[in-house]
This record gives structure tokens, C-alpha cells and sequence, in this order.
């Protein structure tokens, strides 16, 4: 599969990208590239590391050039020495085939699923953001990752199971606290493009640790789904325009009425199981919000349990378990990008 920021790029600067790519496969120490500016550069490279997440080993660069020379002398910054990189590719290349192996005859919308349920159930996020954690190393290799490395451990597996997958990225926001830039995955499952972000998914599971619930408030969204709580994209990225395949609808878990909701409560409630529903109904307003709280408690109340109930606000996405015995009922609201956003610890 052609590299998807790769086919976006002039093609004086895509000269440059296949310079750099061979030098960094090659593990040169310096190696000439044709002269663009220097924020060019630093973009375009950036965008290589995107679409070629396996060249994990790179993790910035310098340069150098004479006044009159057509070239710049790229000398890039590796993470390990060549040695232990040599090592590490070769773990990871059998660690990836490893991992792809027991998905490799299931249809795409499984494979998807597989990739995104082992992100979830085998890498927590790195509130230290060390700098392995942004690269496959990371999660494949440490169980840790940050959003970039675990959006190119998606890759890498999709790749692997012949997934067309990219790496999408937006800026961040001070002004709502969003101290970083943030990156997830856009896929094609049947031919249309949706969103997948499985940092997302993977925090929200985190919260839901004891239960042991895996999350898909964000598997295959649309544009107009995702972007309630993501910033606007600072590279191109194809549009999704498919709001109709998101998990929770492809799984009858997405509904309209509030009838639906109070009978799955019911359900929940009498087997002691957790429920994670989406809903369609209209705007989730305060109002509406009472009314499917109200309707969760009393289906936890008429057997004796309490309800404890976590909501994904933007993506209209409610968690509800119920404890045994009466007592107060908690609502609490759930901060899928958590790891992105002021006061986070990092190095």
C-alpha cells in the first residue's frame, strides 16, 4: 500500500522523503538530501515516521549545508545504538507476525476488532511520555504506549493483516487544557473510511478496569462523530462520511427510545452485568440525560441494587453497572483523552 502522506507531497519533496527513508532503512550517520527549508523538513519527516511507523528507531535529526550546495547533510538521531536496533527490529518483526497470525482469515471489520481489543486489553498509556512510548517499541514491545505510539502499533498491525490504515494528527489546544497534539487512526473496512481511535477506547477501558470492559466509543466514526472532541486535523487525512457503522449500532447497542434503554437496563440490572449503550435519540441534553438517569435507577432500584453510571459526554456514550444493595446512586463523566491535556506528567 502506497504511504498516504507520501502521495500528498510535491514531488521535489518527495524526493527528499525517499532520501531520507533510505538513509534512516540503511542506518547512515549523515546522508545527503536535495535542500528545502528547514520547516519543511521537520514536517516531512514527521510525516515519513507516520507513514512508515516501522522505522521506529528514528526519533529526530539535524542538518547542515554550504551556501551554494543544492543538498542539505541530514544527519539523523537514533534511539539505540545500530546494534540493539538490529535487535529490536527483529524482535518486533516476529513479535508483529506473531501477533497477526491467529487474525489473518478473518474479514476485515474482525481484524479491525482484533488489532483495537489488544491495544485495549495489553498497553496502558505512558503518563511519563518517555520516548520509546511514541514509537511501536512501545506498545508492542513494553505494553506502553502514548496516542503516537499507539497509533502506529495500530498500523503496523493493519499493515500487517492488509488493513489500509493512516495515521491522522491534530494540534492541540491550550485554551481547553489540551496540552498536546493528538494522533489516532483512520481505516477502510469495506471499501469507506471511518476513524479508530484506540488511545481513546483504551483510557475509557482503563476507567472500567473492574469490570472489565473493553470500550468502542470510538470504532469506525465519522467525521462529524469524531471531531465533537478532537481538534481539527493539521494534515490531510481522507474524509468519513459514514456515520451509519460505528460499533454500538453495528451491535444493537445504540438507541433511539427511552423505553429501549430502561428494558436493557432492566436486563443489566437482573443479570449483573454491565451495560455500554449509545444514544441515538436526539441531542443528549441535561434534560434528556435526567430522564435516562432516572429510568437506569429505578430498573437498579426494583432489585435491590444501585446504579453507578459513567458517561462519555461527547460521543453520547453511557456506562451503567449496578452494586448490590440501595444507597446513592453515582454518575460520574468519563475523560477519554485524559493523557493529552494539562497536568499530565511528562518528560
Amino acid at each position: 500500500m502506497e504511504p498516504y502522506y507520501y502521495t500528498k507531497l510535491p514531488k521535489h519533496h518527495q524526493s527528499v522523503y525517499h532520501a531520507i527513508f533510505q538513509g534512516l532503512m540503511n542506518l547512515e550517520d549523515s546522508f545527503l538530501v536535495p535542500r528545502i527549508d528547514g520547516r519543511e523538513l521537520t514536517d516531512l519527516f514527521f510525516r515519513l515516521r507516520l507513514d512508515h511507523p516501522e522505522i521506529f528507531w528514528a526519533s529526530g535529526f539535524h542538518y547542515k549545508y554550504y551556501q551554494d550546495s543544492p543538498n542539505l547533510i541530514f544527519e539523523p538521531e537514533y534511539l539505540f545504538e545500530k546494534g540493539k536496533i538490529k535487535e529490536h527490529k527483529k524482535a518486533l518483526a516476529s513479535r508483529v507476525e506473531k501477533l497477526i497470525r491467529p487474525a489473518a482469515k478473518l474479514s476485515e471489520w474482525e481484524k479491525e476488532k482484533y488489532i483495537h481489543d489488544f491495544i485495549c486489553e495489553n498497553v496502558r498509556y505512558d503518563k511519563l511520555k518517555k520516548a520509546y512510548s511514541h514509537e511501536i517499541i512501545g506498545p508492542l514491545g513494553q505494553g506502553v504506549g502514548v496516542c503516537e505510539g499507539i497509533a502506529k502499533a495500530v498500523k503496523v498491525l493493519c499493515d500487517g493483516l492488509g488493513i489500509w490504515c493512516m495515521i491522522a494528527i491534530c494540534g492541540n489546544n491550550p485554551e481547553k487544557g489540551i496540552k498536546y497534539r493528538h494522533t489516532w487512526n483512520i481505516v477502510q473496512i469495506g471499501g469507506v473510511y471511518y476513524h479508530l481511535d484506540t488511545t481513546f477506547d483504551n483510557t475509557l477501558g482503563k476507567h472500567n478496569c473492574a469490570e472489565g470492559g473493553i470500550r468502542y466509543d470510538y470504532f469506525n466514526l465519522d467525521d462529524k462523530a469524531v471531531f465533537r472532541d478532537h481538534e481539527p486535523l493539521i494534515a490531510p487525512a481522507p474524509s468519513c462520511t459514514d456515520g451509519d457503522h460505528f460499533y454500538y449500532k453495528e451491535k444493537k447497542l445504540s438507541f433511539t427510545k427511552a423505553e429501549d434503554v430502561y428494558k436493557r437496563a432492566c436486563q443489566a440490572a437482573k443479570k449483573g452485568k454491565p451495560l455500554t449503550f449509545h444514544w441515538r435519540g436526539g441531542y443528549l441534553t441535561r434534560a434528556v440525560l435526567e430522564e435516562l438517569l432516572d429510568l437506569m435507577k429505578k430498573a437498579g432500584e426494583e432489585r435491590e441494587k444501585t446504579a453507578r453510571i459513567a458517561l462519555n459526554w461527547p460521543q453520547a456514550v453511557i456506562r451503567l453497572t449496578y452494586a448490590d444493595g440501595r444507597a446513592e446512586s453515582s454518575v460520574s463523566v468519563d475523560e477519554a483523552n485524559e493523557g493529552e491535556q494539562e497536568g499530565t506528567q511528562h518528560k
